[in-house]
């Protein structure tokens, strides 16, 4: 490589190497090396191969930083009349610092993933005959009995559309569902990719207050009539960033509100599998017989970021318009990885993964509760979630979000602003703390003793 390199280097762009035949003699080295090198430089762009006329120095770029900087403002006739699209809000900004203990974001740590399941499903299912068969655009059938079975009530396969996991699947609902310019009734705070979601398909979010039952049925009856919102997206059970479970009376409630809007829910399941070892409550699509509830749900959270399989629930022409939607966005879901699905939740072991999970996840939301209560106990914990992955935390009076999350990435604690989850003006500043993301519970004591002392170094001076 090093002699071809300098040969290369004493040529101008468009010449023509030396033949293999010529390589092989000069420097007494065998066909498979001269080949392998030569492919080596053509995958780094030194070299151009011509099949039948041999291999010829390729165009030298300048090095990064050289020279004049590449002129893309061009880009800016090309597109405009198109609104920028909105980006999600970014967990924290820059790499952290060795030793700093996550409270942010919101995936389970390598060690609460089931890693060695997750690799058996996915070797079974790459020894299918099948694997990689083109993949039916609804999803495999087995595996859309599974999702249908798990949902339970009369859900049967057929109203089950397998998809990328949640967000993609989330974009892909607003679009179908809504017209830009439209308004999407969202709880106020909220999930900040739903929120970038909604306006990325030209949608105008428009808060409905939650409180510790869950969203408000009265305030969203208003919502609907101001607004005349026919869609709604809600987080019913182990809500984030709070917690909140929507109580049994209001999830009828809801549901009977926008039908009688005539609106959709769009009902984020994102969580199910992430209780803490009390009894989850059932789906509201569960009861839905009219096709008022979207069912969404994904298995990236209990299992892994990686395992990008998640499922729409839905019926009537909503399935029609996703179905047409899959064939113009992406044909299907890889099969492998549906094939994997379906090996992971079939065995035994991935119950048993989720009572170890719920066990951890109980265990490690008791810690950073308990630690926070002893160390900051100015900071309100909105409540205990029986579920979920974060608390749900408000500032006292004068400490802002920006000083402390600041701070406290100086003192190798991350954390998630809190402005972020509301789709208009905060009433107040907020964090949200995670307690799955640290790699052992010692972690999260250890994470509330840093943000004591982060508080007092961002406390207002009195006076």
């Amino acid at each position: 490589m090093a002699i071809l390199r300098s040969e290369i280097a004493r040529l101008a762009p468009a010449d023509r190497l030396p033949s293999s035949r010529d390589l092989i003699a000069r420097h007494g080295v065998g066909p498979v090396t001269v080949s392998r090198a030569i492919a080596l430089l053509a995958a780094e762009g030194a070299v151009v191969t011509r099949p039948g006329s041999g291999t010829y120095v390729a165009a030298r770029r300048p090095p990064a930083g050289a020279g004049a900087e590449p002129d893309t403002s061009w880009q800016a006739v090309a597109l405009a009349g198109r609104q920028p699209l909105p980006e999600p809000p970014a967990e924290q900004s820059g790499t952290p610092a060795v030793g700093t203990i996550a409270l942010s974001g919101g995936y389970l740590h390598e060690n609460l993933q089931p890693t060695r399941l997750l690799s058996g499903a996915l070797a079974r299912a790459a020894r299918r005959p099948d694997a990689w068969h083109r993949a039916p655009a609804a999803g495999l059938s087995t595996l859309r009995a599974i999702f249908a079975r798990q949902v339970g009530g009369d859900v049967s396969p057929e109203d089950v559309l397998v998809t990328g996991g949640g967000q993609g699947a989330l974009s892909m609902l607003f679009r179908a569902i809504a017209a830009p310019g439209n308004p999407v009734l969202v709880e106020s705070p909220t999930y900040p990719g739903a929120l970038a979601a909604a306006r990325s398909a030209g949608l105008r979010p428009v808060p409905v207050p939650i409180d510790d039952q869950g969203l408000r049925p009265d305030l969203l009856a208003d919502a609907f009539a101001t607004t005349g919102a026919r869609l709604l997206y809600c987080q019913p059970t182990f809500h984030n960033p709070t917690g909140t479970v929507l109580s049994p009376e209001r999830r009828r409630q809801i549901v009977d509100v926008a039908h009688a809007a005539g609106a959709f829910v769009i009902e984020d399941d994102f969580a199910r599998h992430l209780g803490h070892g009390r009894p989850v409550p059932r789906p509201l699509v569960a009861d839905d017989r009219d096709g008022t509830v979207i069912h969404l749900t994904s298995l990236t959270k209990p299992a892994s970021p990686s395992l990008r399989i998640g499922a729409v629930i839905a019926r009537g022409l909503v399935m029609q318009r996703l179905l047409g939607m899959r064939r113009v966005d992406d044909f299907f879901i890889a099969r492998p990885l549906q094939e994997a699905a379906v090996e992971l939740l079939s065995t035994p072991a991935w119950d048993r993964h989720l009572r170890n999970l719920a066990t951890a996840l109980r265990h490690r939301c008791t810690v950073l509760a308990d630690a926070l209560v002893r160390e900051l106990p100015d900071w309100t914990i909105a409540h205990v979630p029986q579920g979920g992955l974060h608390l749900w935390l408000r500032l006292p009076s004068g400490l802002t979000e920006a000083a402390v999350t600041d701070t406290a990435r100086a003192h190798r604690v991350t954390v998630n602003l809190g402005h972020q989850y509301f789709p208009a003006e905060p009433p107040a500043a907020h964090l949200r703390l995670g307690f799955a993301a640290a790699a052992e519970p010692a972690d999260l004591a250890e994470a509330a003793t840093r943000l004591a002392i982060v508080a007092r170094r961002t406390a207002p001076t009195p006076g």
